[in-house]
Order: structure tokens, then sequence, then C-alpha cells
């Protein structure tokens, strides 16, 4: 994103008149909601995949919402780095399972917050619906169309609730930019969407079996390396387009309003030889209701553009930029007149605040638009406490299953474009 300095303090100002006056609930949506226990009590969680995500989850969890009654994993090692967080957390420690099964059967638990590999989330999520358990699962919803309609019918049938974890939706400085200048039509109309997620450097996780003994192919994995590693192969994985574009297509839809209807892609491993299948590089062009195009690109060999989501419309141009502020240019003066977000903590709750942004010297570097309190609130924390208000008070959910099966729709398709060389529809 090739922006000089000035260009950036300009843009981080605040939405201006833009969004002065929007309240607090408004911009968080079900997400304003933390302030204290919720009614009759706690949500009685158990966890299920406890690796990188699954622990972030669990750090990030709001204990006065969510009470952490059990964990599972296949690894001991993740079993224990996860006793240490609620250790830190000063929460008692919880029963550990292996199979998620004898937890459903002998946990006295209302609900699972799961980050498993993907190729898990359909039979590992469905079960827990059937087991009349609420759920909140790790993006991408399913790896497959077939699994994540089971999931959507599972929680309708059992009317439990099912959040899916794009934790944009929960994100203050998204809710804001949504409420303040896409919904009141402040871009005109938007023709053009552009995405990406440039990083320099290699997938592959370089970790050691938790023991000398231990059998991954007793889970459904012949060799350590595919656990250890299942996002580079795709018997687990949809790669690139899963891990990282459903969560911006994600955004992109929910701002739009819309979904696509066709695709069109390209990739291949070109820097890491290394015996992966997933592409290193992928590059992807697709089409939404009313002639709006949108691209998005995600490289491992170099990590200046960053990631962001553009939005260019007849009136202005907004991008939001590693998922921690927003640029507004105004489209009539080309581009020149560029306002920002500004988010911070006030009160007991989380609210926002809006005021000017003082111009910074030639050259320095422009102010963050979340202040310290209110960054120390992440959006997954956001999202977990909306996920346990669903349960105990039927607030709506920012995000839901079926709007995360729409940017799992585009990933699936994404990638047979990119395998057949097809314009391929999005169904």
């Amino acid at each position: 994103m090739n922006l000089t300095p000035e260009q950036r303090a300009a843009g981080r100002r605040n939405f201006l008149k833009a969004i002065a006056g929007i309240p607090a609930v408004a911009a968080l949506g079900a997400a304003d909601t933390v302030k204290g226990p919720v009614r009759s009590g706690r949500v009685k969680v158990g966890y299920i995949g406890l690796g990188g995500q699954g622990r972030a989850l669990l750090t990030r969890t709001d204990y006065s919402h969510v009470e952490a009654k059990a964990l599972c994993d296949i690894r001991p090692d993740s079993l224990a780095a996860a006793d240490d967080i609620l250790k830190k957390a000063g929460q008692p420690a919880a029963r550990h399972y292996v199979e998620f099964a004898d937890m459903l059967e002998h946990e006295d638990i209302e609900a699972i917050i799961t980050a498993p590999p993907l190729w898990m989330h359909a039979d590992i999520v469905t079960a827990c619906l059937n087991a009349g358990k609420h759920v909140l699962c790790e993006k991408m919803i399913a790896k497959t169309r077939e699994g994540y309609r089971a999931m959507i019918d599972a929680a309708a049938r059992n009317d439990r609730v099912l959040e899916i974890g794009y934790q944009r939706n929960y994100n203050t400085v998204y809710r804001t930019a949504y409420e303040g200048v896409v919904k009141r039509g402040l871009l005109g109309d938007i023709y053009v969407v552009r995405l990406s997620w440039a990083r320099n450097g290699n997938w592959r996780r370089n970790q050691t079996p938790p023991s000398k003994d231990f059998d991954a192919s007793k889970w459904g994995y012949p060799t350590w390396d595919h656990l250890a590693n299942w996002r580079l192969y795709w018997r687990y994985s949809e790669g690139l387009f899963a891990e990282l574009g459903s969560h911006q297509v994600n955004a992109a839809n929910w701002f739009l309003g819309a979904s696509p209807e066709r695709v069109q892609a390209m990739g291949g491993v070109h820097r890491f030889k290394d015996g992966r299948e997933v592409p290193d590089h992928v590059f992807a062009t697709f089409e939404y209701p009313g002639g709006v195009t949108g691209t998005f690109s995600s490289v491992e060999s170099n990590a200046f553009d960053e990631r962001y989501e553009m939005f260019f419309g007849t009136k202005g141009t907004l991008i939001m930029h590693n998922e921690d502020e927003a640029l507004l240019f105004d489209e009539s003066t080309g581009g020149a007149r560029p306002t920002g977000v500004d988010t911070a903590a006030k009160g007991p709750g989380a609210l926002l605040e809006t005021s000017e942004t003082k111009r910074q010297p030639r050259g320095a570097a422009a102010p963050r638009q979340t202040s310290a309190a209110h960054a120390a609130i992440s959006p997954n924390t956001y999202e977990i406490v909306a996920w346990a208000n669903a349960i105990r008070r039927g607030t709506p959910l920012n995000c839901g299953a079926e709007k995360a099966s729409h940017s799992a729709s585009w990933t699936i398709a994404a990638n047979e474009a990119m395998k057949t060389g097809q314009i391929v529809q999005i169904t």
C-alpha cells in the first residue's frame, strides 16, 4: 500500500463528522457487553483443539462470561500449555480429554469452543450440535460445502447457537467504519474491492513430537509433519485462500452486503519447494452482483504490502489496514482530503470516542487508532462474549454460520479455479 507518511497521517484522522454521534452499541453490535457476568451464570464450556489458535482463544476468553470446564486435544504438550494459560488467568484447572466424544459424554458443559485443523470442523461441530451444545468454531466454517451445510442444518435442527471465528466482525475499527461510512453511503457506489495479505516467511512449523512414541497415524495423519503442518497439505487444508483470504472476503461481503458469484484464480508453490502441496503464492479475481469486482492476493516472498481491504467508491475510498486502522479518502478532491477512524475505551464498557487528530510533523509516524486500553481487548474477546450472550440472552451474532458459509464457498471455488484454470461459479 503505497502512501506517503503525510497521507497516512492525514488518512488516520477521525472519521470527522462521519462517525460523530455513532453510539457504542451501534458500532460494536452484539459485542458491546463486556460489563460483568451474564444472566444465569457463566456459560460452561469445553475447548476442543488447543493448538496455537485454540490457546489464543483460551487466553482471550473473558472468564466473567465463560467457565472453562474441560480441555480436549490429541497432543499432551498442547494440553499442558493450556493448563498454564488457565493458571495464569487465575482459573481452576480443567479436566483433560483426548477424545472429544468422551468429553461430550462425561462433562457437564453447555457449549464448545473449537479450533482443530480445518478438515475436522464439520465432524466435530456437527457432533457437538447434535449433542445439544452451542458452538464457537474457528474459521473457516468447514472444508467442504457438504460439511458446512451439515453444520448449519444441525444448528437449526437442535436450536443451538453457532458462531464462526471471523473476528473482524467484532473489531471496533471495522464496526465503526461500517456504521459511520459504509452503511451511510459515504463511499457512493462501490465497484472495486482490493484485498491483500503479504508475508515474507515460511508457513512451515518446525516442531518436534511431544514424545518419542507419539503416533500421529492414530489420528489420521500418516506422518508427524502432516499433523504439525496440516495447513500445507490438501487433505486437511484449503490453503491461503482459507486461512487468510476467507477473513478478508468475509469482511468484504459484510461491507458490500453481498457475496461473490464467480471466481478465477492462479497460484503455485514458487518459493518453498519443501514437499508442501498448498501454494505459497495465490491470486484471485472474483465478481459480485451489480458489476462489482474483487481481487485477492497472498504472497509469502515479500511483506511490503502488508494486509488490507480497500473499497473504491464513486465518492470515496476506504482502506482497512492491518486490522487496526481505517483510512478514508474523499474522491471529489482526488483523494487529497483523507479522514480516519479513532477508537478509545471510555468508562466501564467498550465505548467509542471520536476526536480531532493533530497533524503530525513531516515524516512522523501517525498515531494508532486504538488506545492502549481499547487495544488490550482483543476482537476475539468481544466475539466470545457476544457468543456467550447469544446463548444466555438470545442477542444476535455479528457474523453467524450463514454469512461464514459465503466466504467458505468463495474459498472452495477459488481453489477449484486455481487447480482447473477455469472460471468457477460460486455455489
